[in-house]
């Protein structure tokens, strides 16, 4: 009866009539395409899941005779004697840990500033030119900033830097060992100041797309009631975007954590932990990209690299669950 009404109500409207069968046929075909296309997205999203368990099982077997070797001290012991076959991820993970942070303290108020002038400042012909720059900031590979680094910022942190922070800061009481040393101009400050640049246009894109979104009436509203610029971006634009701009700090946080050549470049290469800024250190990926090549297939050092990329993993891991839950506590906020 269906088919019948709507063949003749297309026969009454001057429209060619559709025939049952032709009507069917294309509900079927319509029918299993929709289940062809469920069935190659579940497909993506389970390949996800299992190249990601594939990495880790991986990372973790390969790792695990340096696991059974050294046990849980190997997390924590500093030491890093391929002759003795003595490994330790103290050093690295310290390296890891400091150079990211440091990255995050220096690179998100830039950033922030960044965004700020961008959204609510700038004129609009320099948004055009000023975007365009940090876009490109990020299309930069990370071996030309850590060559930029070496034979640029190394130079000057060496001649200018370093030695006026070391004869005043360096001084100080309390605060002194942390800026102390010869100035060599590369070492963990270095390698943080570089990480900054590196991941300045992900934050800061992040922050001026978020803030963009803002709807037009809140601050209008803000600054009808007699709000200024910073009232209205305190109040109104970082409230409505937080969320979002936690998770552009996050993305560059998980670009510091696990960049390599840029680091290797400027950090100084050193196995050991000193409370000095200036001072060498390494990071796992830096550690890793130097070492590797030397690694015999099945010896323990290969062993303690691979284990060194599993800590790595589980440090990034650990900031995405951070972030996460940050998030979800001022959601529920």
């Amino acid at each position: 009866m269906t088919d019948t009404a709507s063949h003749l109500a297309g026969a009454a409207i001057g429209a060619d009539p559709v025939p049952p069968r032709a009507s069917r046929a294309a509900n079927r075909g319509a029918g299993q395409g929709d289940a062809i296309f469920a069935l190659l997205c579940r497909a993506a999203g389970v390949l996800v899941l299992l190249l990601l368990s594939a990495i880790i099982v991986e990372l973790f077997l390969g790792g695990l005779p340096a696991f059974r070797a050294f046990g849980a001290g190997f997390l924590t012991n500093t030491d890093w004697d391929p002759v003795q076959e003595v490994f330790g991820a103290g050093v690295p993970v310290y390296g890891t840990l400091l150079t990211a942070v440091l990255a995050l303290i220096m690179a998100v108020p830039v950033a922030f500033g960044i965004a700020f002038f961008l959204t609510e400042l700038a004129p609009a012909w320099l948004k055009r030119p000023v975007g365009t720059a940090i876009e490109l900031l990020a299309a930069v590979p990370s071996i030309i900033y850590g060559m930029w680094g070496f034979f640029v910022i190394v130079p000057i942190m060496a001649s200018t830097i370093q030695p006026a922070v070391i004869d005043t800061l360096g001084e100080v009481p309390g605060i002194g060992m942390f800026f102390s040393g010869a100035p060599f101009g590369t070492g963990l400050f270095t390698a943080a100041l570089i990480l900054a640049i590196m991941i300045l246009p992900f934050v800061a894109a992040t922050m001026r797309d978020v803030f963009e979104q803002v709807p037009a009436v809140y601050k209008e509203s803000a600054y009808g009631l007699g709000a200024t610029t910073w009232e209205v971006m305190r109040g109104v634009v970082l409230p409505y975007t937080r969320i979002s701009v936690v998770g552009g700090i996050m993305l560059g946080l998980g670009r510091a954590l696990g960049e390599t050549m840029a680091v290797t470049f400027v950090i100084g290469n050193a196995n050991r932990i000193t409370p000095s800024l200036f001072g060498p250190g390494n990071t796992i990926a830096s550690i890793v990209a130097l070492e590797f090549g030397e690694a015999s297939a099945g010896s323990l050092k290969l062993s303690a690299l691979l284990a060194l990329g599993f800590i790595l993993f589980v440090i990034s891991f650990a900031v995405l669950a951070l972030s996460r839950w940050l998030l979800r506590s001022r959601l529920k906020g």
